[in-house]
């Protein structure tokens, strides 16, 4: 055995030693580039990307044809997680910044215009933290998403230019139905990234026909594939198990937030990325008014609620980029006043008349009939029905949707009669989110109490596990 001396000597030197290695200069030894499928993978199989392309081609023959082009969104962060245009993110699956689309309807090719490199990754200053990444000349992205032609960015007005000579239509998405909006219409505008796209392919080239394709985009995205309605049905689930948490919670003196933090964390603990729109939980006075009015100044989205008002709970949550709009209302004391459970009842009427009514061959224009003729006479005035009933989900909670087309298998829409009554301070709401099936209907989100009754048995048992964790 060594003696001890000798044991602190060798340890004394071999720290030493190791100190001066560390404190020799070392030529710097570049960080490894990064790769796009180190970091991202498209949600679903290529092929469904595939069929979502053909798709989209078959509708825009139908629609006169051309080049379709749909950007990606720009690379630009202010600290928030890059989130990918819904229409880019549709066909291609990829999450790549400051790209183009082209789709040509008639020969069924594709071509992504994508930078060179990613911009987010690099910074000269910082090589080690910032090594870099390729983009359009790395292999594994074209793969990724079944796609053989990807071209710099910096081609695409050459292309363009060489399309318009050719005499071919562009079409493009400019996110809603409509013109194709070629200028600024007042000094104040809020531009949506498609808005700005159609704008500057009009601009840029004068000489192009520019044709809007909303029509051809939401009938090929109006239908889910079996993977999307599998993906919907957990975002479904998820958001409205996350209501029936939140109302545990429910209770004389809670404030609006405090009920927004707990159902958004049980989402974010559920899996989810991020919320569709800004949680919309309103009580008492704030429970009379629609979310663009509560929206309008900064602090009216928060205020402690009381015994004998009620709670909007309108929230949803995205879950692999697909969506959820969900809601219910709830007594903060736990238990409704026979006038604001009459009024919940007839709320909940109206919605399963709306439900019932939609089914394959149906349009959304004949099923908002159907619920507007189960309002009471006396109700009328406060029911915001009709074309405010409900809308298409997807990758948005206001996917691209036509009205007069009727209603087939894979269509996923909410239904949300809205009941508002500044005479009596009652306000109510009732969302599910309804799939249609070949035979009908079917609520993803139905397992969730909807009666005033069951709401009230769902808040006990909220509130009594509640008291069992403390």
């Amino acid at each position: 055995m060594d003696h001890p001396a000798k044991m602190t000597t060798r340890w004394r030197c071999g720290v030493v030693g190791l100190l001066c290695a560390l404190a020799l200069p070392v030529a710097a030894q570049p960080t490894p580039q990064q790769r796009y499928e180190e970091w991202a993978s498209p949600a679903f199989p290529v092929g469904e990307y595939a069929d979502r392309r053909t798709r989209l081609s078959i509708e825009l023959v139908a629609d006169g044809g051309g080049i379709f082009l749909t950007p990606a969104a720009s690379g630009v962060s202010e600290g928030f997680t890059f989130r990918q245009l819904d229409t880019f993110w549709y066909l291609s699956g990829l999450e790549v910044p400051d790209a183009v689309l082209a789709i040509d309807a008639e020969r069924r090719t594709v071509t992504m215009y994508a930078p060179e490199r990613d911009a987010r990754f690099e910074n000269a200053s910082r090589v080690n933290d910032f090594p870099g990444r390729p983009l359009q000349a790395d292999p594994s992205l074209g793969a990724r998403a079944g796609l053989s032609d990807i071209r710099p960015i910096g081609r695409l007005a050459a292309d363009i230019g060489e399309w318009v000579a050719a005499g071919r239509t562009l079409r493009v998405d400019p996110g809603g139905p409509g013109a194709i909006t070629r200028r600024a219409q007042s000094p104040v505008q809020n531009v949506t990234p498609l808005e700005h796209f159609a704008a500057w392919l009009s601009e840029a080239h004068p000489g192009a026909r520019v044709e809007p394709a909303y029509a051809a985009v939401a009938r090929t995205r109006m239908i889910k594939s079996a993977l999307e309605i599998d993906a919907m049905r957990r975002a479904a689930r998820l958001s409205v198990d996350g209501i029936a948490h939140a109302a545990g919670f429910v209770t004389d003196g809670v404030d609006e937030r405090g009920l927004e933090a707990e159902f958004e964390a049980f989402c974010k603990r559920g899996g989810a990325a991020r919320l569709p729109f800004a949680s919309i939980i309103k009580s008492g006075p704030n429970s009379l008014w629609p979310w663009r009015i509560l929206a309008t100044h900064n602090d009216r989205r928060n205020r402690m609620m009381r015994n004998g008002e009620l709670v909007i709970f309108d929230v949803g949550c995205e879950l692999n980029g697909y969506v959820s709009d969900t809601g219910r209302t709830f007594p903060v004391s736990g238990t409704f006043t026979d006038e604001q459970r009459a009024i919940l009842a007839m709320e909940i009427r109206v919605s399963d008349a709306l439900i019932a009514a939609l089914r394959p061959g149906v349009t959304l224009l004949e099923a908002q009939k159907a619920g507007v003729a189960a309002i009471p006479e006396a109700a009328r005035h406060y029911m915001q029905a009709g074309s405010f009933f409900g809308h298409h989900l997807g990758l948005s909670s206001g996917d691209p949707s036509l009205q007069d087309v009727p209603l087939a298998p894979g269509m996923v829409i909410t239904v949300e009669p809205w009941y508002y009554n500044h005479h009596r301070d009652i306000a109510v709401f009732t969302e599910d989110v309804i799939l249609i099936t070949p035979d009908g209907r079917e609520n993803l989100t139905g397992h969730v109490a909807r009666s005033p009754e069951g709401l009230e048995a769902l808040m006990r048992r909220g509130r009594a596990a509640g008291e069992r964790k403390r």
